[in-house]
């Protein structure tokens, strides 16, 4: 099993999903959306990988059918911009040449503070599935070192909305390793 496909805008300048680094690299973060069941987070998070030009990884099975119909209703006007990679399986993903160097797994079970965590270039932020999260065996590959928490000050909830917690997790990377050509505002 393998990569299923790479879907990439027109004048990105990120346009081949497999070139190498060069003199004009352009930094690269990676959200990761473990098995997600709920279109309107995707495309919630995929309307912020398109903004801020971050790779998403989509890890089958997903609990929706991406298609037209699907994204319209989601309001995915975005869609066609993004630089997204849809992967049969964890391990097609591991084996796949644009995935990232590094990986941290946001996750509730973990005292690790995302504030405490040093970004690079090419780090994947890992997210499970709503209902579950990510599973103990995934967990157990990435080890306690890569795990991250978003802190919230109410113990009796949670956690927040995987939309919520990737946008939060993104911009908190970006902001540690650059976001060249950032545009500020609607100019």
């Amino acid at each position: 099993m393998g990569e299923i496909e790479c879907w990439e805008s027109k004048g990105n300048p990120r346009d081949a999903c497999l070139r190498g680094f060069s003199a004009d690299h352009i930094v690269m973060l990676h959200v990761v959306l473990f098995q997600p069941e709920i279109p309107q987070n995707t495309g919630n998070i995929g309307r912020m990988c398109a903004l801020t030009r971050t790779r998403l990884h989509l890890i089958h099975p997903l609990g929706f059918v991406i298609n037209d119909r699907n994204l319209r209703r989601a309001g995915m006007d975005y869609w066609k911009s993004l630089d997204v990679h849809e992967h049969q399986d964890w391990a097609a993903f591991r084996s796949s040449a644009v995935g990232p160097r590094r990986l941290w797994l946001f996750t509730t079970k973990t005292e690790r503070s995302f504030w405490e965590v040093k970004f690079e270039d090419e780090d994947g932020l890992v997210f499970g599935s709503e209902s579950s999260g990510a599973p103990a065996w995934l967990h157990a590959e990435l080890g306690d070192l890569a795990r991250a928490t978003i802190p919230h000050a109410n113990a009796e909830l949670r956690s927040l909305n995987l939309s919520t917690a990737a946008g939060v997790a993104t911009y908190e990377a970006l902001r540690q390793v650059g976001m060249p050509g950032a545009v500020i505002g609607n100019q």
